[in-house]
């Protein structure tokens, strides 16, 4: 495996960072999970666009443009001889001192790239489905650490997926401050009733998912009647279906939630019909490399 950073290739084993780097530190910076697809990378540009926007947020300075990171992550692709592969860009402040003062960081931001292969769940489950859980700890408050921010610190995440490990569950519902429905540990959510498709709002404590955009996009091609607004844990526990929406889960059907068998208990027909064309979209869409 062949990793880059700032500009050049490292063995795994050579693949260093300064243990003063603010990333490792305090989680100062912002990354991207992206997937490629018979060497063609899918929605690069919008994952582009999305981790430039996490780091204007927290005013970080990313080292290359847009068209630079681009070609980057392709020439990471291909010196790994990757045709399907599953990449981390990481955007960290950069190498300061021990203190929280960004603007100690002087020699700069950090861009790490890595490509390898993921399974983020056994092939089994997303034939059969998943049982997940609703833990005690909230999405965080858009005030405190907006979740539009795709930053290192994934600490809030980590808590939520420790809960649902303990309970035996291998993904976790979390709320917001509010009660509602935000999203899962690292997926977004989506709920089926009676032909109709509901996921939780942005505004809401979730991430702008990729996939869940790419999903909203194929049900509204579809003519799925498509739905965006709040959603309590009794509408996810009376749903006809339920899935689950990442860039390295993809598609993956839920059928009990809280002890609570979801329809008939096995993956739904809409639930399938997307994972389908989700399929066909990533077969035929990318940056070719």
């Amino acid at each position: 495996m062949k990793i880059y950073i700032n500009g050049k290739f490292y063995d795994r084993e050579n693949a260093k960072v300064s243990v003063f780097d603010h990333g490792l530190l305090y989680g100062d910076g912002v990354f991207e999970g992206i997937r490629s697809y018979n060497r063609k990378v899918f929605k690069l540009s919008e994952h582009i666009d999305r981790l430039f926007e996490s780091a204007q947020s927290i005013m970080l300075k990313v080292p290359l443009n847009k068209e630079q990171l681009i070609k980057a992550v392709t020439q990471t692709l291909k010196i790994n001889k990757l045709d399907n592969a599953y990449i981390r860009l990481v955007v960290t402040r950069g190498e300061g001192d021990l203190g929280l003062d960004p603007r100690k960081c002087t020699k700069g931001s950090t861009v790490i790239i890595i490509a390898d292969k993921i399974a983020l769940y056994p092939e089994k489950l997303y034939r059969e489905g998943l049982a997940i859980v609703t833990v005690p700890t909230v999405r965080n408050l858009p005030e405190a650490l907006n979740p539009q921010i795709k930053s290192l610190n994934y600490l809030n995440n980590i808590l939520a997926k420790i809960e649902a490990a303990n309970c035996g569950s291998d993904e976790a519902i979390m709320l917001d401050s509010l009660g509602y429905v935000a999203e899962c540990t690292g997926d977004n959510i989506f709920v089926v009733k009676n032909g109709h498709l509901y996921t939780p709002p942005q505004c809401m404590g979730t991430l702008r998912g990729i996939t869940r955009d790419s999903i909203l996009e194929i049900a509204r091609k579809s003519r799925i009647p498509v739905h965006e607004h709040v959603i309590t844990r009794h509408e996810v526990y009376i749903s006809d279906e339920c899935f689950l929406t990442g860039t390295a889960a993809e598609i993956i059907p839920v059928v009990k939630v809280d002890g609570r068998i979801i329809g008939g208990g096995k993956p739904g027909r809409l639930t399938l019909s997307l994972i389908k064309k989700f399929k066909t979209l990533t077969g035929r869409e990318g940056t070719r490399y």
